[in-house]
């Protein structure tokens, strides 16, 4: 029986990685990512009308 090969998925570099922080430069609202979607495209998170910004690690 042969093995089937599992689909690889990407993970759009950048946008939406798991963990990482987001802020919005309008507003000041924060996010952290729980759970990255897997898609191989870029998601920008919008708040404001405007994408967010990463956070800056301390």
């Amino acid at each position: 029986m042969a093995a089937k090969k599992a689909a690889k998925r990407t993970v759009a570099k950048g946008k939406g990685k798991k963990g990482g922080g987001y802020v919005c430069g309008v507003c000041g609202l924060s996010v952290t990512v729980d759970e990255a979607c897997g898609c191989a495209e870029a998601h920008p998170i919008i708040c404001c009308m405007k994408p967010m910004k990463k956070k800056r690690s301390r």
